[in-house]
């Protein structure tokens, strides 16, 4: 039986929430000059933003991940990234009518990411979404990340809701993997970092989006009165 309107919904953060390419983008080009390497495309880093930093580190300097170099690489790199949170950082298009609309709806909203809170508190801080969100489950919080689903169970209890009526959208198969395992309706979204080659259809979500202004009709046909 359909509700009348979801209890919550869920975001991830970098690739489905916020653009933070950008500023990953100008951080890996500084490090790969201070090495007196040749600059990378956007374009080819954003297929390895939502891997992490040794995903980046290892795509931009053609290196294995088990690397010696990663011992000074990843830790400059993290040190560079937290001078540059939010220079370029935005939403994606179509997320700020879409938390807009969830308030005015009266509906919590929250995130769910692996990102480290050092690191998400301040971009948040400094993008100022409103509606604020209800609450921001990072790593730090919980004793397993994505895709295990007890990020997503921490935050539906922090917005007194439940996961069975409640939505979580990504765009990384650990997301989808991490809503399913919870019980949750989930959305795939296919403008954020997706692997090169990967197969978004693949990875069995209720839904797919293309765009973020493709999520609000979702949303109505699933719980909203017509």
């Amino acid at each position: 039986m359909k509700r009348s309107r979801p209890e919550a919904v869920l975001f991830d953060l970098d690739g489905t929430l916020i653009d933070t390419a950008p500023d990953f983008h100008a951080v890996i080009n500084q490090l790969l000059a201070e090495h007196q390497r040749p600059p990378v495309s956007a374009a080819f880093l954003r297929r390895y933003v939502s891997n992490g930093a040794r995903s980046m580190i290892g795509a931009a300097f053609e290196l294995p991940e088990q690397d010696p170099a990663f011992d000074t690489l990843h830790p400059r790199m993290l040190e560079l990234y937290l001078q540059h949170l939010d220079v370029d950082t935005q939403p994606f298009p179509g997320i700020p009518a879409l938390l807009h609309w969830l308030g005015e709806q009266q509906i919590p909203w929250g995130i769910v990411t692996n990102k480290p809170e050092c690191y998400t508190t301040p971009v948040m801080r400094g993008l100022n979404l409103q509606p604020a969100p209800g609450t921001v489950i990072c790593p730090d919080h919980v004793q397993q990340k994505k895709p295990h689903p007890e990020a997503l169970f921490l935050a539906c209890k922090a917005l007194n809701c439940t996961p069975e009526h409640s939505v979580y959208i990504g765009d990384h198969r650990r997301d989808i993997e991490a809503g399913l395992r919870a019980g949750m309706q989930t959305i795939a979204v296919s403008y954020g970092y997706l692997d090169e080659g990967e197969d978004i259809n693949s990875w069995n979500s209720h839904f797919r989006v293309d765009h973020a202004s493709d999520i609000r009709p979702i949303l109505e046909t699933l719980y909203c009165d017509r």
